[in-house]
Formats: structure tokens, sequence, C-alpha cells
């Protein structure tokens, strides 16, 4: 059995930026990944949104680590090249009793740390958007968007010019708690055994079952895992609208809202589908539902405009129509196995924080020795 001494098991997003942080510190680290390359779910399946922290409740991991890893992030993209935009983005009211969850919102950001919102009024944002039909909006101008691939790659070229070792097709059939570490058995073309001092669970969609599998785990440490798929459609023609549009927010996601890629091609979603499944097909009979949301911000798209894109999962903890919880990151302090970080429910804004995430978990790897 080979012994190891940090495993991080999932190479998305933030597995990468975890890996490169444990790696810069001196650890020794090995990336243990399921597919057959970085970053093929959630963080490849998002809007590729750099976040503000607008959002979250005050005080929480999400508001936190997003206002902060925005930043790191900022200057980690700009030092490298990656490609990216400052874009900014308006969060728009389309009536007038909207007008009190944006200055709840306005609030809730400024208690965030968030202190560059500013208000639109109807005329103001008919000059600025003049094909956007609302009545006033807060504009995010710390808002951007990043290639997300690039971003991964960087990451991961960090991680491995320090010593980290990324191994794809390598799945964790199960584990096992003992005095001198955690057993690990991989699968992939040939099953082997590897015994870690740390192991930082980043499995995203499927982190529960992975804590699961580890024999020793109490099981009532491991919450609940819900999949909350997010359709996206693509504009056929040319966005009219040089930034992003965000609605008002609602159950479980931010809206349907229009993001802008690279290139300037408008695409809308995510919507909220719950799935029990992880399905990334999309159904083109939702784009119904689509055309009545984005119309109440833009009412002159045409018909036949929206093609289907593509779909993402977000990693719930919690069930349909309960409130929002934050991300869990779990110790040995929280569940008794040494060694171990769990990090559970790491849906939006995990891409904004995940080089803040990774810096937060490193605090817990110390503690978990």
């Amino acid at each position: 059995m080979d012994d190891i001494d940090t495993v991080v098991i999932g190479a998305g997003v933030i597995g990468l930026a975890v890996a490169r942080s444990l790696a810069l510190a001196g650890h020794d680290v090995v990336v243990l990944e399921s597919a057959e390359a970085i970053g093929t779910g959630t963080s490849s399946r998002n809007s590729e949104v750099i976040h503000a922290g607008i959002y979250y409740p005050p005080g929480s991991l999400k508001a936190s680590l997003c206002v902060a890893g925005r930043e790191q992030l900022y200057k980690f993209i700009a030092e490298r090249g990656i490609a990216h935009r400052r874009c900014g983005k308006l969060i728009v009211a389309t009536a007038w009793q909207q007008e009190a969850q944006l200055e709840k919102l306005l609030a809730q950001a400024q208690a965030n740390g968030v202190h560059d919102l500013e208000w639109l009024s109807q005329a103001e944002l008919r000059e600025e958007e003049p094909a956007l039909n609302c009545l006033l909006a807060l504009r995010s101008p710390s808002t951007g968007i990043v290639d997300s691939h690039q971003l991964m790659l960087a990451l991961q070229g960090d991680a491995e010019d320090h010593g980290a070792m990324i191994a794809f097709n390598a799945p964790v059939l199960r584990g096992c708690a003992t005095d001198a570490g955690i057993e690990l058995t991989v699968g992939g073309v040939e099953s082997t055994s590897i015994r870690a001092q740390t192991v930082v669970n980043c499995a995203g969609l499927v982190a529960q079952s992975v804590a699961k599998s580890i024999d020793g785990f109490p099981r009532d440490r491991v919450p609940p895992s819900y999949f909350c798929k997010g359709n996206y459609f693509a504009l056929s023609g040319h966005s009219p609208f040089s930034r992003l549009i965000y609605p008002i927010p609602e159950a479980a996601g931010l809206g349907v809202h229009l993001t802008l890629d690279l290139a300037g091609q408008a695409r809308f979603g995510p919507d909220v589908e719950w799935v029990d499944r992880l399905d990334y097909d999309v159904d083109p009979r939702r784009s119904s539902s689509f055309y009545e949301a984005i119309r109440r911000y833009w009412p002159a798209l045409a018909d036949d405009a929206l093609v289907p894109a593509y779909a993402g999962i977000r990693p719930k903890i919690q069930a349909p129509g309960e409130p929002a919880k934050d991300f869990m990151i779990q110790g040995p302090r929280d569940h008794g196995i040494a060694g171990l970080v769990n990090l559970f429910g790491f849906e939006s804004p995990g891409l904004t924080a995940a080089m803040a995430i990774a810096e937060h978990v490193a605090g817990f790897v110390t503690d978990a020795r």
C-alpha cells in the first residue's frame, strides 16, 4: 500500500484550488479525479460569472469567501493573462413592488463588504441599455465573467509546478479510517489501495457518496444531497446588451438571467429543475418558461430566438422549498475522523470563491493533522 501525505478528491475548480494551496504550503498532494479530465462537472457547466457577493446572508461562508475570493481571483487571472472581462451587471426591477427587494439586496451587499452598487433610474437605464425594459436597477460594477477552463488549467499548472500530481480515471471506491491514516481503494484500469494522512473531499455532486463510502464515518454527519438542474438556452442572434442582466432572485436560484461569454454571445439561465439523477440533456420544451421570464425585462425577444445550449447541476444540501444553506466544511472536530475534511453543498459562488475557499480549507487541514 502506497503512503501519501495528502489526497484531494475531485479536480473541479475548488479541488484544484485546494490542491494548489496545499502544494504551495509544502504538502505532497495527489488529486484523485474519477473523470478523464479536469472540471467536467459543475465547474464547466455554469454561467462563468465572477460574483460580487450580493446575495448571501451576512456572516455566512458564502458571503465572506465570495468577497475575499473575488479580489483574489481578479488578481490571479490578471497576472496570468486569463481571459476575463469586468463587464458589470444590472439587477432589475420590472415592477415597483420589487423596489423593496432591491433595497434589501443593497443593504445585504453593504453588510457583506460590497460597497460599489449604484442605483440607476429608468431614464439612465434607457440610455445605457436601450433594449432593457425595467423601472430601476442596481448596477454591480465588480461583477465579471471568466474563462473557467483557462482558470482551472492555471490552477492545475501551479499545483503541478509545486509537486502535486493528478490521477484521472481514478474514482474512490471506498475507504477506511485507521490509526495509521485513511486507507482508500481507488478504481480505474487497475484497482489500487493508498493510505493518506489527510484526505480533502472536494467531490462536488458525489461528495456525500464519498463520505458514506468511508468505513467508520458517522452517517448522521453526512448531510442530505439534492440535485438542482439548471438549463441554459443560447440566443441565436446578436445580443443588444453590453452587461449581464439579472432579475430579482427566486427560490433556489438567481432567476433566468442573461449572461455573456467572452465573445459577446448571450445565453440565458439557469432555471430550476429538481432531478434525482445526473442528467445534462436540455429539453427544448423548457424554452416556453424562458421566453416568459426573459420578456419581463426584454419584451423584444423574438420568437424562435432561443436554442438549447447546455445544463449544469447544483449540489444542494437543502430540499426543494427549504431556505438556502451555507457551504458546509467539516473537519475532525465535526465528525471525529482524524485527517478527513469534507466539503458539502459547494454550489455558486464556488467558482468566484475558489481561491479563498482553498485558503480556508488549508486551516482545516492543519487542524486535521
